[in-house]
């Protein structure tokens, strides 16, 4: 048997204001999207906006469902409204926040599952890179080169 690892470099910031120009104001803008959250259930407010390449930011939030498996993720979301009305241009980083939840104002939450491959689908489909941001309430945010970093054992198009 073959033991194998997967490991991955993120960078770790106190701030979003120590990012590029443009990630800190992608950062605000999903910041600013929480408020659009629809979360009456939970109280978990999450933000997502994407950058393009010509510089437009498309912004999504949560929007809960008393049927729970109905809810739909910020990230899904921002990812549909790109989807349906941007998709000629490339998206070059995401960023996700989230506001409401005393115990993780500290934490940058990380996409659910589902969220990643629908991500990665993204990233397969425009052949570039989407750089990932993840900031908390307070600030604390990382940096991901990619999807792949945290969906390592992706499933694809080559897999059908």
């Amino acid at each position: 048997m073959k033991k194998n690892r997967i490991e991955f470099v993120y960078n770790e910031h106190e701030s979003p204001l120590t990012l590029e120009a443009p990630y800190i104001t992608l950062v605000a803008a999903a910041k600013d999207a929480c408020g659009d959250a629809y979360a009456p259930y939970s109280n978990f407010n999450v933000g997502a906006a994407v950058l393009l390449e010509d510089g437009t930011i498309v912004k999504g939030s949560n929007q809960e469902n008393a049927s729970f498996p109905l809810c739909i993720c910020a990230e899904a979301n921002v990812l549909s409204n790109y989807g349906s009305n941007f998709k000629e241009i490339p998206i070059v980083a995401l960023a996700v926040s989230v506001q409401g939840k005393e115990q993780i104002k500290d934490k940058p939450i990380s996409p659910c599952g589902a969220c990643r491959q629908i991500i990665s689908e993204y990233q397969n489909r425009q052949e570039k890179e989407i750089h990932i941001i993840l900031s908390s309430e307070s600030g604390r945010t990382f940096e991901i080169q990619n999807i792949f970093n945290i969906l390592p054992l992706s499933f694809g198009h080559q897999d059908l």
